[in-house]
Parts: C-alpha cells; sequence; structure tokens
C-alpha cells in the first residue's frame, strides 16, 4: 500500500539544493506564491499543505496531533522525493515544525528560518478553546476574521482568506491541538545549523518578542523585524523576506526568475530547468541573475521596446531557434504581428535580405501555431 503524502508542489531543477517551505495554520502553499519561485533559481524549492489545508487529506492527522507528527510527515514527503538533507524555511506552524525537526532531527536540516512564528504559542487553553470552537461551528467565523489576525489594516490576500475557509475543520482543529502542546524553550540552546528568524513588527500573533527569545538561545541566530509587516509577511512583504532569505541561504541573486517567467513563458522556463544539469546549473542561474534580473528589469525601456531590439539582435546574428522564442515573448510583451513584420522588414535593411526572409519563415510558423491553437 502506498503511504499517503502531504500535498506538494516542487520548483526548480533537481540537481540543486533542496528547500522546503512550510505553511501556517489556515493557509495553503500559495503563501509562498511571492517568493517560491524567485527561490527556484538557486534552489529544488518543495512547498507542502498541512493535512486538510490545501490538496493534504484531512485524515493525515487527528484529535491530540502534535507538532511531531507534522515534522514526521514532511520527513516522510523529503523522503519520497529522495532527499536526505534540505534546507527549510516555515512560517508560523511551519515554523514551528522547523524547530522541532532543528531539535529531534538536526542531522537532516543544512539550515533554519524561522518566520513570525515562535518557541510556543501563548500556552494551550487558546488554542484549546480554538479547537473546540472550530470542531462546534467550522471555519466560517475564523476565516471571516483571518485579515485582522494576518495582515495589518487594509491588506488582504483573498485566495488565502479563501483557503482558510476551505480547510477542513477536524483537521484544522487537530492543528491547534499541536499548537496547544508546542512549547521548545527548554530545548533551543541545542539547535546548531544555521538560523534566521524574520519577526514582523505588526504581529500580534508572534510578536518581534517571540522571535528575540529564539535569538538569544540559538548561537549564532540572525534576527530581522520587518516594520509595516503582520503575522503573514511572505505574503505582505515578500521582497524583504526575499532578500533575508537569499542572504541567509547563501545564493544572493537579483529578482528575475518572475519576470523570465512573465516573457517566455512558465512552459518553456520549467522545461529549462527540468533540462538544468550541475554542469550547466551556473549558466541557468547567470541567465536569471543578468539577464532577466538585472537588464530586463531596468525600466529605462520597456518591455516592447526590449522584445524588438531582441528580435533585431537574433537576427543579426542568425539565431533562429532563440528568435522563435523571442517571437512568442514578443507577442506576451504585446506586440502585435503587424509589428513584428515591421520590426522584421526592418532588419532587412540593416541585417541583410537573407537573414530577414529566414526570420520572416521562423517568425511566420510560430504565429501560425498561436492561431492554430487559438492563442
Amino acid at each position: 500500500m502506498t503511504e499517503k503524502l502531504l500535498n506538494h508542489r516542487t520548483e526548480g531543477p533537481t540537481s540543486a539544493p533542496p528547500l522546503l517551505l512550510g505553511p501556517s495554520l489556515g493557509t495553503s502553499y500559495t503563501l509562498w506564491d511571492k517568493v517560491a519561485p524567485e527561490l527556484s533559481a538557486t534552489h529544488r524549492v518543495v512547498r507542502w499543505d498541512l493535512p486538510g489545508h490545501g490538496g493534504s487529506a484531512a485524515d493525515l492527522i487527528g484529535p491530540g496531533a502534535s507538532v511531531g507528527d507534522l515534522a514526521g510527515l514532511v520527513l516522510a514527503l523529503a523522503d519520497s522525493l529522495g532527499v536526505e538533507r534540505f534546507a527549510y524555511a516555515g512560517v508560523s506552524l511551519g515554523g514551528a515544525v522547523g524547530l522541532h525537526l532543528a531539535v529531534h532531527h538536526p542531522q537532516r536540516l543544512s539550515s533554519l528560518a524561522v518566520i513570525c512564528s515562535s518557541a510556543h504559542f501563548n500556552g494551550s487553553k487558546p488554542w484549546e478553546e480554538r479547537a473546540e470552537q472550530v470542531r462546534r461551528e467550522g471555519l466560517d467565523r475564523l476565516a471571516d476574521n483571518a485579515d485582522a489576525r494576518w495582515f495589518t489594516p487594509g491588506f488582504t490576500v483573498p485566495r488565502l482568506v479563501r483557503d482558510h475557509r476551505d480547510a477542513d475543520p477536524e483537521a484544522y482543529a487537530a492543528c491547534c491541538d499541536a499548537l496547544a502542546a508546542f512549547d521548545l524553550r527548554d530545548r533551543l540552546d541545542g539547535i546548531s545549523v544555521p538560523t534566521l528568524l524574520i519577526a514582523g513588527r505588526q504581529d500580534p500573533a508572534t510578536p518581534p518578542a517571540h522571535l528575540r527569545e529564539i535569538a538569544d538561545a540559538v548561537a549564532g541566530a540572525t534576527l530581522i523585524e520587518l516594520p509595516g509587516a503582520s503575522h503573514l509577511a511572505v505574503a505582505q512583504c515578500p521582497e524583504a523576506v526575499l532578500t533575508a532569505l537569499r542572504a541567509h541561504l547563501g545564493r544572493p541573486a537579483p529578482r528575475g526568475m518572475e519576470v523570465r517567467r512573465e516573457v517566455l513563458g512558465d512552459a518553456h522556463v520549467d522545461r529549462a530547468q527540468a533540462r538544468q544539469t550541475p554542469f550547466t546549473a551556473r549558466f541557468q542561474d547567470f541567465i536569471s541573475r543578468y539577464a532577466w534580473g538585472e537588464i530586463w528589469t531596468d525600466p529605462t525601456l520597456s518591455r516592447r521596446e526590449r522584445s524588438m531590439i531582441t528580435l533585431t539582435a537574433l537576427v543579426a546574428h542568425g539565431h533562429y531557434d532563440e528568435l522563435a522564442m523571442h517571437v512568442r515573448a514578443a507577442r506576451r510583451n504585446g506586440l502585435t504581428p503587424e509589428e513584428i513584420g515591421a520590426v522584421l522588414l526592418q532588419t532587412a535593411v540593416y541585417c541583410g535580405v537573407p537573414a530577414a526572409n529566414s526570420a520572416f519563415t521562423t517568425a511566420q510558423r510560430v504565429l501560425a501555431e498561436e492561431d492554430d491553437s487559438g492563442e
């Protein structure tokens, strides 16, 4: 019989260092939507759903569950993916899972990032009461107040609120049981992996004092407080969290993967990452950092203008396979077939008629494929 696993999403090349990302109570792995794609430029990113949240089965845990039970599910997931040692980052309950792993399974972690979380969650009574309420009433009333618990006034992420409302009440209550019983304060000084702590200064659930408590106990830990951030800082301040994680993980890179996907499309980038090997990994990293993270993000020229320049350069050097890819990109950047034709016509003057002839053949094929697919 196949073991039932946590629902998860994997991004990035299989040859890259693995990084597991844990969610907070009431959310799914979409919590990491603004951060995970960027981290996948340098890591094999695996983000997972809590039991009864997102796509994970509710019966993975039951009443009286512990954070240790959740950590066991994470290890089972890592084992199923052939991942022995990994970096880990988690938010709130996901951060508690990371602390448990660092204390009880340090040989599995290469580094730890704990975001808007704690070594304890203000005693058992509030969580016991919440679990009882959810088992009795369901999640609608809690979901109605999610924004106040998660974000500063005026900010929301509707998808996350919907995830909260759609979570399984029994599994949610079991996660509350886990938080009620969680307290690692007397074990923190045994954590030896490189540790980053990120606090939201406006976080009412796990205020900065909770993260400072961990920082004071864990040798060499780094603490960062984000102004204007509440409990789900990953969703509210993704750039700041991304910058901190990159520095912590030792692989700093400008923001480029998102732009690369926007211009070239998910399918192309996914294929490129799937083909990546240790031999080509540095080149793929170079493309994401330099071409997409610095040049294509420079606001001096619009993406339309950059597409026109790129088409011309590719025709000039006869790179027709790349030209096909960038004709598709030009369409995503708003160029019409007529404008693409005008660019190629101009290349006939400055790059030569034979080059333009080949370019028109390539572009016509790509545009015909678009018409056939209904794009």
